[in-house]
């Protein structure tokens, strides 16, 4: 709560204030650079405080879109946290040479051509330039602490998101293992295996340990361990749905195939836990499997350092019997979910993209480095 309630108070970005308030604003600046440039004369005479005013409103307008664009330019290319350092320097040298050359041209006009007979001295032209310099270091520095202020809250709370997306899909996960019907299929499966092979009886139930066993971790570390326990690699992952694929091949014999064929240096990488289940069992759920129409899936690593999980499509009929389950998207979504959060704190990390077609459906899962 009290976290909470902190985060409520830190404001999104440095206040701008209303549109008016702004215009007056400006207004107020504009004729107090035409007092500074030109001197108290330029009040007393209407045709020239309105040239004055003209000229002094061209060179702030120019200065101000050269400045808005420059620093547009080096937030999008240099937004990363990582990358604070270098933009602050940036954005602060770039100020100081643009508004440089602007003082320059001030320079020239005010002082060396006594354009509207200009009092501008070159030590009242410095110190407005140090001024501005200054401001410009206190408002960057203001900025940046905003922003990293904003940056760690939206951080806090997609992680806190992404929390709850793990645990919602390993409840999820863990209704559908433990629900009387997997569990009547399941120790069908190992009662007659007992009878007829007690050696893949004793391997099934060997399976079915590291089934749930790796469930159980999954669902500590997600909660003990912060960000690192949102992830996990692809190696453990792998390791964990050829224990699941043992439990499917048992059950259905040679209605099941489960291919796995990924390249030994993406078993480092990472990925949401459990995302490999969702798919087999999203596939299981909404397919038929028959030994003479056999549910193949592929588990396959791509050139690119993606993961693709395919399924050959053969969908169940909606009055199949029991064995059919509407489809709610629980799955597909917590994943698609999972990713579109990490990629808030992971600028450039891909979606997954999910195809279908009559043939195959096919969702190609990013691995994270």
């Amino acid at each position: 709560m009290k976290k909470k309630a902190l985060f409520e108070k830190l404001p999104d970005k440095i206040p701008s204030g209303s549109a008016p308030a702004n215009a007056l604003a400006a207004v107020a600046f504009l004729l107090f650079f035409n007092y500074i440039t030109v001197g108290a004369h330029v009040f007393s005479n209407i045709s020239l405080f309105l040239k004055a005013t003209l000229l002094n409103a061209v060179i702030l307008s120019a200065a101000y879109a050269l400045q808005s664009r420059v620093a547009g330019y080096i937030t999008r290319h240099y937004s990363d946290l990582p990358k604070t350092l270098i933009r602050v320097a940036l954005s602060i040298s770039v100020h100081a040479l643009v508004s440089g050359g602007f003082m320059v041209l001030i320079a020239w006009l005010y002082i060396g051509q006594k354009i509207f007979g200009a009092s501008l001295t070159v030590h009242t032209l410095v110190i407005i330039y140090v001024v501005n310099l200054a401001a410009i270091v206190l408002f960057t520095g203001l900025w940046e602490t905003f922003d990293a202020l904003g940056r760690w809250r939206q951080h806090e709370i997609n992680t806190e998101r992404l929390m709850k997306e793990n645990v919602n899909g390993q409840l999820e996960s863990l209704k559908a293992q433990i629900s009387p019907h997997f569990l009547f299929n399941t120790l069908n499966s190992l009662s007659a295996l007992i009878g007829e092979d007690p050696e893949k009886a004793e391997q099934f139930v060997d399976e079915m340990a590291r089934v749930y066993r790796y469930l159980l971790q999954t669902n500590h570390s997600s909660v003990d361990q912060g960000d690192l326990g949102q992830l996990t690699t692809l190696k453990k992952e792998l390791s964990f749905i050829e224990s699941y694929g043992h439990l499917l091949k048992t059950r259905y014999g040679d209605g099941m195939k489960l291919y796995i064929h990924v390249e030994e240096c993406f078993l480092d990488s990472r990925i949401p836990p459990l995302t490999l289940q969702l798919l087999v069992e999203n596939a299981v759920k909404h397919n038929v499997i028959r030994a003479s129409r056999p549910l193949t899936i592929f588990i396959l690593s791509t050139v690119e350092g993606q993961l693709m999980v395919r399924n050959n499509l053969q969908k169940k009929n909606l009055t199949a019997g029991a064995e059919n389950i509407e489809s709610t998207h629980v799955g597909l979504t917590n994943i698609v979910t999972k990713y579109e959060l990490l990629s808030e704190y992971r600028p450039g990390l891909p979606q997954p993209v999910i195809e279908s077609n009559h043939e195959f459906f096919t969702v190609t899962l990013p691995l994270i480095s």
